[in-house]
């Protein structure tokens, strides 16, 4: 009887433990995922930039990304469970016509060319490691890509890429290997100290690839993705359940945006601690951003890098042709949605492709991948800003969120996010070409 009542105990532990873990893990879903793709080759390519060129001196821009872009994304996910659609019909229902066209047609113009930049990234990240021709690797994980959405429900494979961004970690290992001036690092997140004109370009470069107008319409989405594909209701329908999936949101978001922040954070401080130093202040190639890993990955930097380059690549690259299809069928009344098989949403999984091949012919301009990426990055801190302006007044709407509207915490952390991309684009364009 003893021998089977300690035998049966750490059974029941190891149940209660499993059961745990399984509840930690529901409460993570669009938010954690999108937190993942914010970290894509263009915000490596960028946090690499940004600690090459300014040492410690941009890390102030995390410390205050990170409550702005939780707020963003928060308004996002809850204007998608609220009403079970995207971003796009909403819009539809507040503004005219021709306002949502413009709406969608910046976050079109953005994710096409990030869509190139991220594939020629991909490529040249590639070729560090086996050689051959930049182009050909373009092609060929273009096409792997779009295999993928077409025959594959996203949520299937995002599962298994997510764990290849776990070699971005590789950077937080860097920053316990190196030389960290420690007193740099930490008035670095505290205190801004250089607002010339490079800087604010590479402020609105930090910013944009971390409140990324792209990742608005896709968590936003996929929130009302899984209330069509699952048992739920949009809460407006269904009020009984809001206690619990506000719950889920709120600690899916955190975690996701906590996420990509640490990880964000370790880029720049890697590459201060190791380029910076070194008098490496211009990322002109993916050799050199690499360069940053040699610590922990000696010979095999290149590969570490690669790797990171491709798992968020093809993580990241779905996300921003799929929230431009969702964005665009939305507005237009058309199904959307990668649950569903091509032959039933026809046309938007012909946008996902158009996107794709146009994202293929950016690569043919011969633009330097290192800085293709940077500039997607400021073209999508300049195009949030007016998307982000448009979601406060969706989600402060009660025609639209009726009882659920956002509460007033939040929406003054999302206005905060708003003002401050529009004042640092403007301070941007006017330093540009004053």
């Amino acid at each position: 009887m003893s021998g089977t009542g300690k035998s049966a105990a750490p059974t029941g532990v190891h149940r209660r433990a499993v059961a745990s873990i399984e509840d930690l893990a529901a409460e993570f879903g669009p938010g954690l995922i999108t937190g993942a793709a914010d970290d894509d080759p263009s915000g490596i390519a960028t946090y690499s930039q940004a600690g090459a060129q300014f040492g410690y001196g941009m890390l102030w821009t995390m410390v205050l990304a990170y409550p702005l872009m939780s707020a963003v994304q928060l308004v996002s996910a809850h204007i998608g469970r609220v009403t079970g659609t995207g971003l796009a019909k909403p819009f539809v229902r507040c503004f005219p016509r021709s306002i949502v066209t413009a709406l969608v047609a910046i976050l079109l113009v953005a994710n096409i060319f990030n869509i190139g930049a991220d594939l020629s990234a991909m490529a040249a990240a590639t070729q560090l490691v086996t050689g051959g021709g930049p182009h050909l690797f373009v092609i060929l994980f273009a096409l792997v890509s779009a295999a993928l959405q077409l025959f594959v429900p996203y949520r299937r494979y995002s599962e298994v890429l997510k764990w290849l961004t776990m070699s971005l970690f590789a950077y937080v290992a860097v920053v316990f290997l190196v030389n960290v001036h420690w007193n740099e690092a930490l008035l670095g997140l505290v205190w801004p100290r250089d607002f010339s004109r490079d800087a604010l370009l590479t402020v609105v470069a930090v910013l944009g690839t971390t409140i990324s107008p792209y990742l608005f319409f896709w968590q936003s989405s996929q929130e009302a993705e899984e209330v069509a594909t699952g048992s739920g209701r949009p809460l407006k329908r269904s009020p009984r359940d809001a206690a619990k999936q506000f719950h889920r949101m709120r600690v899916d978001t955190f975690a996701g945006m906590a996420f990509s922040d640490i990880i964000s954070i370790a880029i720049m401080i890697s590459t201060a601690a190791t380029l910076h130093v070194h008098g490496v202040t211009d990322v002109q190639s993916a050799a050199q951003a690499a360069e940053a890993l040699r610590p922990i990955g000696g010979n095999f930097a290149f590969a570490l890098f690669a790797l990171g380059i491709i798992g968020t690549g093809f993580l990241a690259v779905p996300v921003l042709a799929g929230s431009a299809a969702f964005a665009i069928s939305e507005a237009r009344g058309w199904k959307a949605g990668l649950e569903y098989k091509p032959r039933q949403a026809a046309r938007f999984y012909m946008i996902i492709v158009g996107a794709m091949v146009v994202g293929v012919a950016i690569d043919w301009l011969d633009i330097n991948p290192m800085k293709a990426l940077f500039y997607s990055a400021v073209l999508n801190g300049v195009a949030s800003v007016p998307i982000m302006a448009a979601m406060m007044v969706v989600a402060s709407r009660k025609d639209v969120m009726g009882r659920f509207v956002e509460r007033r915490l939040v929406l003054g952390f999302g206005w905060a996010a708003t003002a401050v991309m529009a004042l640092a684009s403007i301070a941007m364009l006017v330093t540009q070409f004053a």
